[in-house]
């Protein structure tokens, strides 16, 4: 049996998206959603409202959070690819729990650096002429303030004529005004979920350049429950081949369209998942939220 009405990964403007939180729930009721994650990149300031906006449309809300890691295997080739690995990172339960403060406090501690980090970006910009307002960069953002921002910045001053430009040219990987930010690894990150009740899942694996059973068996060797498979980025062969090898190592896998608005893969839910293989938590909350009579 399959589901359309799981979406476990979605973006809010309290880290890159461009919709409220109020309103990217609305989008994820009226497209079917039952099951509901807001996995912003590396803060959860909008779990309190998601989860209030979710039991207003009637869905289950699983609190969750993308977090950048820094990548575990060398790309494959010479391909240019992300310069870090995401983790999605999910905590059922009751997030009042002491374990599940201490690991708010510990990704409010990655927040907390991109700060200065932006501060220096910026700087660095100076040095080339280019004069940025940190203060309208800021206001940008809800909560974690990072390059999407300064790239939306840029775009509106006329210094790049579009926002891939911004990081080719200036603020991305190696590009001049770039100030790498340390992340945790994927190890360290999937221990302090894991230590909250908490489990976690591989973003969007297609963007890292490495093989699939190269990238499952690494998951496999340090404890990751899932992978992404069904990813909105994913063309229909990539997710079978994840699916099906995350499946022969007993691997769980979720689904997530990377919701980021109406401009980056406009439409949420609708990632088929087949139900026998997502993580046993999320089938509970399904469950449930049917049990209680609901659509």
């Amino acid at each position: 049996m399959w589901c359309s009405d799981v979406d476990l990964h979605s973006h809010s403007t309290h880290s890159d998206g461009t919709l409220e939180v109020a309103a990217l729930a609305a989008s994820m009721a009226r497209e079917g959603v039952q099951v509901w994650s807001l996995t912003d990149h590396d803060t959860t300031s909008g779990w309190e409202e998601a989860a209030a906006e979710a039991a207003r449309h009637g869905m289950v809300f699983l609190p969750g959070v993308e977090l950048t890691c820094v990548p575990a295997l060398s790309p494959d080739g010479d391909a240019a690819r992300e310069g870090s690995w995401h983790l999605l990172a999910y905590v059922p339960g009751d997030v009042q729990r002491a374990e599940v403060r201490e690991l708010r406090a510990w990704i409010a501690g990655l927040t907390e650096a991109r700060g200065p980090r932006m501060t220096m970006m910026i700087e660095r910009l100076g040095t080339f002429g280019i004069h940025v307002d940190e203060s309208k960069v800021l206001a940008r953002a809800n909560g974690a303030v990072g390059r999407p921002h300064l790239a939306a910045e840029l775009l509106e001053m006329g210094v790049v004529d579009t926002f891939q430009q911004a990081f080719d040219e200036w603020i991305g990987d190696g590009a001049p005004a770039n100030v790498e930010r340390p992340p945790p690894t994927l190890e360290e990150a999937n221990r302090r979920v894991h230590a909250a009740g908490g489990f976690c899942s591989l973003a969007h694996p297609v963007y890292y350049g490495v093989s699939t059973d190269a990238v499952l068996d690494l998951l496999c060797s340090i404890g990751i429950e899932a992978v992404e498979a069904f990813h909105g980025g994913h063309t229909d062969a990539y997710r079978d081949e994840v699916w099906q090898a995350a499946v022969k190592r007993g691997l769980a896998v979720t689904a997530g369209s990377d919701h980021h608005g109406p401009e980056h893969h406009p439409r949420p839910g609708h990632r088929p998942v087949p139900l026998a293989d997502v993580h046993g938590a999320i089938k509970r909350l399904r469950e449930a939220h049917q049990a209680a009579g609901r659509p």
